[in-house]
C-alpha cells in the first residue's frame, strides 16, 4: 500500500446502513469482497472490521466522535426512499466509501465524499501534509538521538 512504509494505514469499517447493502455477518465480510464485491478474487491490502452502525441510534461510538469533529463534505445525504437510519442528521455519514482521514493522534483530519477517488491529488496532498506533520521536527529529532546511540554502540 502506498504511503505504508511512512506509517500511513487504511481501515475498512463494513455497514449496512446504505442500501442494506452488506446483510452477511462479519464472518462473511472478505468473502463478499472477494467474490461478489468488487469481486473477481480481489483481496483487500488494508484491514477490514466487523460490521458497525455509521448513523442513527445504534451508530458506533467511533462515527459519533468523528462526525461530532469533522463535518459532512456535501449538505445533501440521499434520497430520504433510501435511509434505513433513524434519527437522520446534517452530519451523518452518506454512502458506502466515504473516506475519513485522521491523523496519527486519532484526531479525524478531513472527510471526503464517496465518489472521490483515494488517489485524488486533493486526498494525497493531505495524506502528505499529515504524514509530514507525523514526521516533523520531534520525530526527526528523536531519530537523530536514536542514531547517535547506536553509533556510540558501533564505536
Amino acid at each position: 500500500m502506498e504511503f505504508g512504509d511512512q506509517g500511513f494505514d487504511v481501515l475498512a469499517i463494513p455497514t449496512n446502513n446504505f442500501g442494506l447493502q452488506e446483510p452477511g455477518d462479519n464472518e462473511n465480510i472478505l468473502d463478499g469482497i472477494k467474490h461478489v464485491r468488487p469481486g473477481g478474487g480481489f483481496e483487500p491490502n488494508y484491514r477490514v472490521t466487523g460490521k458497525h452502525e455509521a448513523n442513527g441510534a445504534n451508530e458506533a461510538p467511533l462515527y459519533t466522535y468523528i462526525k461530532a469533529r469533522c463535518p459532512n463534505p456535501q449538505n445533501m445525504i440521499t434520497d430520504t426512499e433510501q435511509i434505513y437510519w433513524s434519527p437522520v442528521t446534517q452530519n451523518d455519514i452518506t454512502w458506502n466509501y466515504e473516506k475519513i482521514l485522521v491523523d496519527h493522534e486519532g484526531k479525524p483530519f478531513k472527510r471526503y465524499v464517496p465518489a472521490i477517488n483515494p488517489s485524488n491529488a486533493v486526498v494525497r496532498r493531505d495524506i502528505e501534509f499529515l504524514l509530514e506533520r507525523r514526521n516533523g521536527p520531534a520525530v526527526q529529532e528523536e531519530e537523530k538521538v536514536e542514531k547517535i546511540e547506536e553509533l556510540k554502540k558501533v564505536n
